[in-house]
């Protein structure tokens, strides 16, 4: 089968460009590739070098195709659009460089609905104005990406932020056109939301253009939701764990890409705190392993 796994700088640990606790990103390349993987994404904008020159060097060096990209930025603040447009640009500008296909939209966390995360009956929504602005911010950030610079652009579900639960998913979905916005299914996040993640994908393949691959510690996960443990306390606690240790179902995953003859990268992501005692490295070989174990090559 055409499917082709790749990994993501948090499984390293990197989530912003700045943190100082990110390690080098020659070392997660490397890494990347003494794990067994052939493509990487690009991770926050600024965490690679944005000289093309510089990045494709690396790139080629260990092996490593560039998969694609995300802009991780609060769509829900209207005060922060310039700062979005801004990722949007240099996001899609890197990817269009060195050849990579995908650009995907996250909202990310947002104070007033990190303490629901996983819980969508309690979870607060934007009255309609607001969702309106909301819906048109990302649907500006999809028209850049796929009428500006060719790429195919997904929407990714995220915990803690306001694009997280089906229903707002599906409504978005539907109020933007398909020509400019498909999705980047994330397993991990779908199910810290507390949906089926096979089952969602079976209504929506058509609309699915690229893949995360996440798995989730169901236990980790209920005594978060309980507690109401914030995102990233969550990740510290090991809510992600090593695919096929949580509760996605990959071999039924496997088998509704290939039902559906999906073509193209998908995406490993074990996102950690670098700060613990982590091993990205062996985790992201664990995985590809697993992976493999269960048909994909």
């Amino acid at each position: 089968m055409s499917i082709r796994i790749g990994n993501a700088p948090c499984s390293w640990g990197v989530e912003f460009a700045s943190d100082p606790r990110n390690p080098d990103w020659r070392q997660v390349l490397k890494e990347c590739a003494e794990a067994g993987y052939k493509g990487i994404e690009l991770g926050p904008v600024g965490f690679m070098p944005e000289d093309p020159a510089i990045l494709g060097d690396a790139l080629a060096e260990n092996g490593l195709d560039l998969i694609g990209g995300g802009v991780f930025r609060p769509y829900h603040d209207p005060d922060a659009w310039a700062d979005v447009l801004d990722a949007t640009h240099r996001t899609a500008r890197a990817l269009k460089a060195h050849g990579a296909q995908h650009l995907v939209l996250i909202d990310s966390i947002s104070p007033r609905r990190a303490p629901t995360a996983g819980r969508a009956g309690e979870a607060e929504q934007m009255e309609k104005p607001e969702w309106q602005a909301y819906r048109d911010r990302i649907a500006e950030s999809a028209r850049i990406g796929a009428e500006e610079y060719g790429l195919t652009v997904g929407i990714h579900a995220h915990a803690a932020g306001f694009m997280d639960f089906e229903p707002e998913l599906e409504r978005l979905l539907d109020e933007v056109d398909k020509s400019i916005l498909k999705i980047c299914f994330d397993t991990g996040h779908h199910s810290y939301a507390g949906y089926d993640p096979v089952v969602f994908m079976k209504r929506h393949m058509d609309r699915i253009s690229y893949m995360h691959f996440k798995d989730i510690d169901p236990a980790v996960k209920a005594a978060a939701i309980e507690n109401r443990t914030g995102f990233y306390d969550a990740c510290g606690q090991g809510i992600f764990c090593k695919l096929g240790q949580g509760d996605v179902d990959f071999p039924a995953v496997r088998q509704v890409l290939l039902d559906a003859g999906y073509q193209g990268w998908c995406t490993v992501e074990q996102d950690c705190d670098p700060t613990l005692d982590v091993t990205p490295m062996a985790d992201s070989r664990d995985n590809r392993e697993y992976l493999e174990s269960i048909g994909f090559k």
